[in-house]
């Protein structure tokens, strides 16, 4: 549905993106990361046709058209990261216009203000409304036209629990119907609970990109067992070691610090217990996405 081909955008002296090569097909969450200023927003407005490349090209659709191409645009709908809206309007007065604007059935006015949990407030002006109603108002605004893609800037920036409910019911849905998200998120507990896929730029660059199933793999290699022991026999760590290259004994604390996924953790368990150390504590933690993000932001700047 959204195609980057050697996908390029410079405003001036600085490029902004730089060759972006990407295909989000029908069904499918992916989510951009990388720091600010690292081309995720410029990706989304080509999506939109808001941003015409500078070289290679960015479709939309099925078939595929010019993400600048009217066709290609009635398909898609789009939530910048700011969003704003006339404060002497109500919210319902503010969709209906949008309504109206895209064409879209009366009824779906009352479904999008109660999907994003504004059906109570829709009455107000939005000049009464917090950052985060502002954020939900215009999520209903996004969902109004039903629209096969659906490009997300910074969606959950102010959002509180409710409104966080009410993204990830958009987003688990569109999955379910077929469609297309394309959102760009900092808060990685979202995009790690959300996302099919994971694209990283960095200063305008792809520098890596993962499945769920690759995200879990990588994690699972930086997990850490700790044991803590009454004494550690003098050969335990040679033999954990032989399993485990990483493991080391911290006399401190006691505890014998293994590195590794979690499916090492029986057989280093196992030599523990064959050595005959007496076990008096155990944790064990899974690798964290975002200090996995943060090595690949450092090795890649």
């Amino acid at each position: 549905m959204i195609r980057f081909q050697g996908f390029t955008k410079r405003f001036g002296a600085h490029t902004a993106v730089d060759g972006l090569t990407l295909e989000v097909a029908a069904g499918e969450v992916v989510a951009l990361l990388g720091p600010n200023g690292s081309g995720k927003t410029t990706s989304l407005k080509a999506a939109a046709g808001l941003v015409v490349p500078t070289a290679g090209e960015v479709t939309v659709g099925d078939p595929p058209r010019p993400a600048s191409d009217p066709a290609a645009r009635r398909v898609c709908s789009f939530l910048p990261q700011k969003v704003s809206f006339p404060e002497a309007l109500s919210g319902r007065e503010v969709v209906e216009f949008y309504r109206a604007l895209r064409g879209a059935s009366a009824e779906r006015t009352d479904e999008v203000l109660r999907f994003a949990s504004l059906n109570g407030a829709g009455s107000r002006l939005v000049g009464t409304y917090s950052g985060g109603m502002v954020q939900r108002l215009g999520l209903a605004v996004a969902m109004l036209p039903d629209a096969p893609v659906l490009l997300l800037d910074e969606p959950t920036a102010a959002l509180d629990p409710d409104g966080l409910c009410a993204f990830y019911g958009v987003v688990e849905r569109r999955r379910a119907e077929g469609r297309t998200v394309l959102f760009t998120s900092h808060q990685l507990g979202d995009v790690e609970r959300l996302a099919d896929r994971f694209v990283v730029l960095i200063e305008g660059r792809q520098v890596a990109a993962f499945s769920q199933r690759d995200l879990a793999d990588r994690l699972a290699d930086r997990g850490v067992m700790r044991v803590r022991l009454a004494a550690c026999p003098p050969d335990l760590v040679a033999r954990v070691r032989a399993l485990a290259p990483r493991a080391l004994w911290v006399e401190a604390s006691r505890e014998l610090i293994v590195p590794g996924p979690a499916t090492l953790r029986p057989q280093v368990l196992d030599i523990v217990r064959a050595a005959g150390a007496e076990i008096r504590g155990l944790t064990a933690e899974e690798g964290r996405l975002d200090a996995f993000y943060r090595e690949l932001v450092e090795a890649h700047r």
